[in-house]
C-alpha cells in the first residue's frame, strides 16, 4: 500500500526533470517543424500568388483531396475555405473513382493533397481535371511528381524531415501542408475582402456568432421611452413605466438624445419632496453615453457593466449625447440573454 502511495504522489507532483527524453523529443519533433515552416514562408512565389487567383476566380465549389494523412488535411482546409467565404468541399479520392467524380463541375477548381505526389489514389480525380479543363493546385515535396506535373499551379513543400525516429510517419509534412493551406485561406479572404460582418454570417451559432453580434441584432426599435425637455413628471412616470426599460431619454425638437432619466435620478430629486413640480429637463442626467448601431454587443456591455441597464442607440455620433438621435434601445438583459460575454 506505502508503495502505492509512493507512485501516486510521484506521478502527480510535476517533478519530472527538463531534460527528460520525452521533452526532449517534443522539443525536437516543435523545431523541425518550424524550421520547415520558416523554409515555407521563404519560398513562396508566383506559384502562390497564381493559386489565390484560381481559387478567388471560382464560381463553383473549391474541391479538396487528399489519401490517409493529407486527407485529414484536406477535410480541415475544405472547412477553413468554406468558412471564410469561399464553398469548399471535401471528395475523397477512392469514392470519387467510384461515381463522386460527378460533383465536380468545370465551375470548380481543384486543390489536391499529396505528400509523395504519387499518390496512385488520386489519378482518377487528376484525369477527370485534365480532361474538363477544371483548374487544379497541387501540393507536394516533389516538384517532378505525377501530382505537380499534372497540375496547373504547383505548390512545392520544403524537403523538411519527418520528424519520426523511422523519418516515416507523417508529422513534418503535415504541418506544413496545413499550415499552407490556412496561408492560401487567408489571402484568399483578404484578396476577397471578406469582412467581420461576412464572417458572422457564417458563424451564427456558438460563442464566435455570439461574439460577433452587433447592437442592431439586439436592439429594441418600436416604443422607444422618449420625453420632451418640458414634458411634467408625470408624464415622464408614465413613459418609463409603459417602456419596461426604467428609464426615459430626453430628446430636443431636433429629435437628438440631450439627457436620460433613470431611477437613480428619481431617488436624488425624490428629497425635496417636489419631484412632481419638475420637467424631465430638471432631472435629467445630460449627455448621456450612447451606442452606435453597428457596434459590436460586446462593446455595449463593457459601457453598461456595474452602472448602466440601458444605452440608447443611434446611427451617427456615438458617444455624444448632444447629437446622438435615437433609433432604438439596448437593456443589459438582452447582451446577456443573447450570450454577449
Amino acid at each position: 500500500m506505502s508503495s502505492d502511495k509512493t507512485i501516486t504522489s510521484g506521478a502527480t507532483s510535476g517533478a519530472h526533470p527538463v531534460d527528460a527524453p520525452e521533452i526532449a523529443a517534443g522539443r525536437r519533433v516543435l523545431t523541425t517543424a518550424a524550421q520547415a515552416l520558416q523554409s515555407m514562408a521563404q519560398s513562396l512565389d508566383g506559384e502562390f500568388t497564381r493559386a489565390v487567383d484560381i481559387l478567388c476566380a471560382v464560381h463553383g465549389r473549391v474541391i479538396v483531396s487528399g489519401m490517409g494523412k493529407s486527407g485529414h488535411i484536406a477535410r480541415k482546409l475544405a472547412a477553413t475555405l468554406a468558412s471564410t467565404g469561399t464553398p469548399a468541399q471535401f471528395i475523397h479520392p477512392g469514392e470519387a473513382s467510384h461515381g463522386d467524380l460527378g460533383m465536380i463541375t468545370p465551375a470548380d477548381a481543384c486543390l489536391m493533397l499529396s505528400n509523395s505526389g504519387e499518390t496512385p489514389e488520386l489519378n482518377d480525380l487528376i484525369a477527370h481535371t485534365r480532361r474538363y479543363k477544371i483548374p487544379l493546385i497541387g501540393v507536394a515535396r516533389h516538384p517532378e511528381s505525377t501530382l505537380l506535373r499534372s497540375a496547373d499551379v504547383a505548390l512545392v513543400l520544403p524537403p523538411a524531415p519527418e520528424a519520426c525516429p523511422m523519418g516515416k510517419a507523417p508529422t513534418t509534412s503535415t504541418t506544413v501542408t496545413l499550415s499552407l493551406g490556412d496561408a492560401l485561406a487567408v489571402a484568399v479572404m483578404e484578396r476577397k475582402g471578406f469582412s467581420i460582418d461576412d464572417y458572422r454570417l457564417l458563424h451564427p451559432g456558438g460563442q464566435i456568432g455570439k461574439s460577433l453580434l452587433r447592437v442592431r441584432d439586439l436592439m429594441h426599435l418600436d416604443n422607444l421611452p422618449l420625453v420632451g425637455p418640458d414634458a411634467d413628471m408625470r408624464e415622464v412616470l408614465l413613459v418609463m413605466t409603459s417602456g419596461r426599460f426604467g428609464c426615459a431619454g430626453v430628446v430636443n425638437a431636433e429629435a437628438a438624445l440631450i439627457g436620460i432619466i433613470t431611477d437613480g435620478d428619481l431617488r436624488r430629486h425624490m428629497t425635496d419632496g417636489g419631484l412632481l413640480s419638475l420637467r424631465a429637463e430638471d432631472v435629467m442626467t445630460a449627455n448621456p453615453k450612447t451606442i452606435h448601431e453597428s457596434a459590436l454587443a460586446a462593446e455595449a456591455l463593457g459601457l453598461m457593466a456595474g452602472k448602466i441597464t440601458c444605452l440608447f442607440v443611434s446611427k451617427d455620433n456615438s458617444g455624444n449625447g448632444t447629437r446622438a438621435k435615437p433609433v432604438g434601445i439596448l437593456h443589459i438583459h438582452d447582451c446577456l440573454r443573447a450570450g454577449v460575454a
